[in-house]
């Protein structure tokens, strides 16, 4: 497989290195290259860089035997959103924490069941204090197929806010379908976010998904 960590001399990153701020994706778009393996020995998860090879997004705890949560952490090891599977739910649904807390979500993710709009493979709703509606406003919606790792996200203008697309070969080699670029738009959803919505989708299609797909 062609380097997939331009910047890192091996297959480890110390988590007690400087924290680097996040990409700044305000005025321009962000290029992020998912690895969907864990940095530690013996553990499943995902290792984001950015596209000067810095590590950005890490998981570390996604075990396919403990999936009822999930931590995305920064390149040092500080908790940034839990993602927890909502209980005794009729459809595939999941809630989206700041940090490690377990009160008060920011989003709600449900997995799309509707056979009549085969294109669309989930929705994620504000759960916010600010939102007093019982009715939860949909702010995102992700279509396409991921397990050809061929997905865009929309907000609720159907304006395009990020995209997860298969990175190109090197030199003739592929990387396969565990390393892909997640590209997120300026200013349009937090990059953690767009992140939390790229595990979200492997926990809820993972390799098997035959969904529609424009690639």
């Amino acid at each position: 497989m062609p380097k997939v960590y331009p910047n890192a001399s091996s297959g480890t990153t110390s988590a007690a290195a400087a924290p680097k701020p996040l990409p700044d994706h305000a005025n321009s778009s962000v290029v992020l290259t998912v690895w969907k393996k864990s940095l530690l020995f013996n553990c499943y998860g995902f290792t984001v860089f950015d596209n000067q090879g810095n590590l950005v997004f890490r998981v570390d705890n996604y075990n396919a035997g403990t999936k009822g949560e999930i931590v995305l952490m920064d390149a040092s090891g500080n908790s940034l959103l839990t993602i927890r599977r909502k209980r005794l739910s009729l459809s595939e649904s999941w809630l989206v924490f700041k940090g490690e807390t377990a009160v008060d979500p920011l989003f709600s993710v449900k997995k799309n069941v509707n056979l009549l709009n085969s294109k669309s493979l989930a929705e994620v709703h504000d759960q916010g204090k600010a939102v007093s509606s019982p009715k939860k406003k949909m702010v995102y919606e992700i279509e396409g197929s991921y397990a050809q790792r061929c997905c865009v996200v929309y907000d609720d203008k159907r304006r395009r806010v990020a995209e997860i697309k298969r990175k190109e070969a090197v030199k003739g080699a592929s990387f396969g379908i565990d390393v892909f670029r997640l590209i997120v738009q300026p200013g349009e959803i937090d990059l953690s976010m767009a992140m939390a919505l790229v595990i979200l989708l492997d926990q809820m299609f993972g390799s098997f998904s035959k969904r529609f797909s424009t690639c």
